[in-house]
């Protein structure tokens, strides 16, 4: 067996993996019980390259279902707001990247290494820069408290004779669960909470109102409320009162006093209009697979996905579309229809510029 495929195996304590040792002849009956070093603490596992990495990866599968919006000027804005919470965070020096995608679906995702995605529809539905802040801050929080990368770390990699898998196949594996961790937004409760009260708290570090996020919530759940099934930004999350009395909380325990709205600049750099959740234009979804014999589907849904789902690194999705979300229901925003051009959009942002960007937030 090659260096690149021996497992490493250790004693899993409070924070991970405390030792580590070759398998060599341990690894087929590991293997057979199925038993992966995936199981392991990934903190401890994969490294800030692979993170980087992943979250690339993942970043390009959002880009090719939604399409990029190709206005240099919206991806300026968004990163002058994002680039000056993520300084402030507790990882600044990550190669932070925000992407806005072409779609009326209300979403935003956060990909390992600091790849920062909202929609255009959330803009849409967004209403100043203090909400915009508090929605991105959120997001920037999963990244830092390393969410994603810990979510994987619950799922079992697919297939039997995972002992065989070279280290490029585990971080693709790990790729695909990101990315359709985030497709679901299937993070847990705690996760949700903890980004919330340290996304509100690092909006306020910088001035901007920690209310606005619980504003959007509101705003969210009222565009939603003829729906049946979560649909998109927050569908895992606790249910909208839950959270907002958790933000009213943590807002008024942190003493979180800041102002900061700043409508007149938002409403300048953001245009769009919002599209009522019945009329976004949808996909069809991926197409079925029968379930494997060896792995039996339970309850109707997997660790991240939704039953009936294909794996995501190889989605195949009719080019179809149905007239509205109401013609399916389910998840609107997740299967909203994207945009052509899946470029990104690079835009620079210089430090003088953050500078300057961070006067106008004022209250």
């Amino acid at each position: 067996m090659s260096p690149s495929r021996i497992l490493l195996l250790g004693t899993v304590g409070m924070f991970g993996l405390t030792a580590v040792a070759p398998l060599h002849g341990q690894v087929p009956s590991i293997v057979s019980r199925g038993i992966t070093a995936a199981q392991g603490s990934l903190d401890a596992i994969v490294t800030d390259q692979e993170e980087l990495q992943i979250g690339a990866d993942v970043s390009a599968k959002l880009r090719e279902k939604y399409g990029v919006v190709q206005d240099a000027s919206v991806h300026k804005y968004v990163s002058l707001v994002g680039r000056t919470l993520a300084e402030a965070s507790s990882r600044p020096a990550l190669r932070w990247t925000f992407i806005v995608l072409d779609t009326d679906g209300v979403n935003a995702f956060a990909a390992p290494g600091g790849y920062v995605h909202i929609t255009r529809g959330a803009l849409a539905l967004i209403k100043n820069e203090g909400e915009l802040s508090d929605v991105l801050a959120h997001e920037i929080a999963h990244v830092t408290k390393k969410h994603t990368v810990n979510a994987i770390q619950k799922a079992k990699l697919v297939g039997v004779g995972v002992g065989a898998l070279t280290r490029d196949e585990m971080v693709k594996q790990w790729t695909n669960k990101a990315y359709e961790n985030l497709l679901e937004n299937r993070y847990d409760r705690k996760q949700e909470m903890e980004a919330d009260q340290t996304g509100v708290a690092l909006a306020n570090g910088v001035g901007y109102a920690p209310t606005g996020l619980a504003v959007f919530l509101s705003r969210l759940a009222e565009r939603n409320a003829g729906l049946k099934e979560p649909s998109g930004v927050f569908a895992s999350h606790p249910e909208t009162q839950a959270r907002l009395t958790g933000l009213t909380q943590v807002i008024s325990k942190q003493k979180l006093t800041a102002t900061a709205l700043v409508p007149a600049r938002y409403a300048k750099s953001i245009t769009y209009k919002p599209v009522p959740v019945g009329q976004v234009a949808q996909v069809a979804p991926p197409s079925a697979e029968p379930a494997k014999k060896e792995e039996p589907k339970k309850g109707g849904s997997g660790a991240f996905g939704v039953s009936g789902l294909t794996g995501l690194g190889s989605q195949k999705s009719s080019d179809g579309t149905v007239a509205s979300a109401g013609a399916r229901g389910v998840n609107p925003d997740r299967d909203a229809k994207g945009g052509p051009n899946k470029a990104v959009v690079v835009v620079n942002v210089t430090a003088g510029e953050i500078v300057e960007f961070k006067k106008g937030i004022v209250g």
